[in-house]
């Protein structure tokens, strides 16, 4: 893991000039890797959408599995920080499970889409990748799905510590409760017949009822 935090350390975001098209690319790839999928969707298209040429996409990432990459560290990146702000500061730690997952549904229509992708593409993260780019951001996304798990594991453990919640194995159980959770975006759609609200209830009730004594 000290590879994959090095790694990490040297990700910066690009500067977005007034004139770029990074955030207009990363929207249509979203948009179609989302909807369509990611092996479905032809870069040409995200370039026709941007108004760009196909070569002109090289100029802001070098490839489709790096624009997917990006992507996926984007959105586990935002997943991290919606946890931490949830439960900053929340002293009593079954409040604080309440509020984790009350975050993780706190989504807009965008969000679904990009955890839909991450969901259906996390195979891409076990493999190194050529790219010095690509593997840049494999790493970083690595480096984010461990501090999730071990976020969410701290809060379990401060729970059986202060015997809130039954004792466990904590990092199992936050495993668990994340599969539950995230499972979610593979069917979910905005406008289905299961409301958003409907998720976040019956999945808070589940996980409440998992670190029970």
């Amino acid at each position: 893991m000290a590879v994959a935090k090095k790694a990490a350390s040297k990700l910066t975001e690009p500067d977005d000039g007034p004139r770029s098209k990074r955030a207009a690319i990363l929207a249509a790839a979203i948009k179609n890797f989302g909807k369509k999928g990611y092996e479905a969707t032809k870069w040409s298209i995200v370039a026709d959408e941007v108004g760009i040429g196909q070569t002109a996409l090289y100029h802001y990432f070098e490839s489709k599995a790096h624009c997917l990459l990006t992507i996926m560290r984007l959105e586990l990146q935002r997943s991290h920080e919606m946890f931490l702000k949830a439960t900053e500061g929340r002293s009593d730690p079954m409040e604080a499970l309440r509020e984790a997952v009350r975050a993780a549904y706190a989504v807009s229509e965008n969000d679904v889409l990009q955890m839909r992708i991450l969901q259906n593409n996390l195979a891409i993260l076990a493999v190194p990748r050529n790219s010095k780019k690509e593997e840049a951001e494999r790493l970083a996304a690595r480096e984010l799905v461990h501090r999730i798990e071990s976020a969410w594991t701290e809060l379990l453990e401060r729970g059986m510590a202060e015997g809130v919640f039954a004792r466990r194995d904590a990092h199992t159980l936050a495993l668990n409760m994340l599969g539950m959770i995230v499972s979610v975006w593979r069917w979910y759609r905005p406008r289905g017949p299961v409301t958003m609200s409907a998720v976040s209830e019956l999945t808070e009730d589940c996980c409440v009822r998992m670190v029970l004594p």
